[in-house]
């Protein structure tokens, strides 16, 4: 919102979640963004995320330089910092970051450099080289956005950027943004509680308008507005608003707003909007 060099923002979402988003862009101060909405609603007609980014591009009619972050990226650096790269470079170019494991590398892009060129680009390798992967924040010349097209008209993959990457950098040149500090691909509940917990810096929080008596709050515990936790344990765990949590253990998990968990013991568990569980026992 506040880099002059952004004319638009567009978030692009498909009929199933336009709603949400339209409400939250609503409420909030932000003047750039617009709400731009696939014509899909069910799984079976999800474009992929290439095909939906190059129906974007048509969609809006978009003819100028193009940055691309994935919506559940949560990233510690600034994205004009990115910016500042990519104007400098003039060509394609990635945000990397060094994961620190081979073992979790295999679910990203692996990026070999040299210098910040990408000399080589696999996407989900079985046997990584290093743990430096790209994170789904991405820069396009305005000249490069036909290659979308071009891709797709091949036949290649339309699910995963990561594999369009590996094809543009075998044929063009590819920058790559390193950086420090955290981040975290928020795509699964276990990988949220872990940005929660750096968020948080381990700490706790409790909204001035949620309820907790007779309770005991560890560590990275989040109690959101109007939710009520009574004689309960809570470790590391999520209680979005409205919901009520009594006479139970909740470890590892996120309850999801106007959810009821009585006498019931949870870890590792996801549990949706609008539930209850009042039978007793442990999950």
């Amino acid at each position: 919102e506040a880099d002059d060099r952004i004319d638009e923002v567009f978030v692009s979402t498909n009929e199933r979640f336009a709603g949400e988003f339209e409400t939250y862009l609503a409420e909030t101060a932000f003047e750039k963004p617009t709400l731009s909405v696939e014509d899909t609603t069910d799984e079976s007609e999800k474009f992929g995320v290439v095909g939906a980014l190059a129906q974007l591009v048509d969609r809006e009619g978009i003819d100028e330089d193009l940055v691309v972050v994935a919506g559940d990226n949560l990233i510690s650096f600034d994205i004009a910092e990115f910016v500042d790269f990519f104007a400098d470079a003039g060509e394609p170019a990635l945000a990397a970051y060094d994961v620190g494991s081979r073992e979790k590398a295999k679910s990203y892009g692996l990026v070999e450099l040299e210098g910040d060129r990408v000399v080589d680009f696999q996407e989900k390798p079985d046997d990584p080289k290093s743990t430096l992967v790209s994170i789904a924040c991405y820069a396009f010349p305005a000249e490069r956005l036909e290659d979308l097209s071009t891709y797709l008209e091949a036949g290649e993959n339309p699910d995963e950027p990561g594999w369009f990457i590996q094809w543009l950098q075998q044929r063009r040149t590819v920058r790559a943004f390193t950086f420090d500090g955290a981040w975290f691909d928020i795509g699964t509940p276990e990988s949220y509680l872990d940005a929660i917990e750096w968020s948080l810096d381990g700490g706790t929080v409790v909204h001035e308008d949620a309820t907790v008596t007779d309770s005991q709050l560890g560590e990275t515990v989040h109690v959101m507005a109007d939710a009520t936790v009574e004689d309960a344990t809570l470790e590391r765990a999520v209680v979005f608003p409205e919901a009520t949590v009594r006479n139970a253990e909740i470890r590892g998990s996120i309850i999801d707003r106007e959810t009821t968990i009585e006498n019931f013991d949870l870890s590792g568990a996801l549990i949706g909007a609008h539930t209850s569980i009042t039978d007793g026992g442990q999950f």
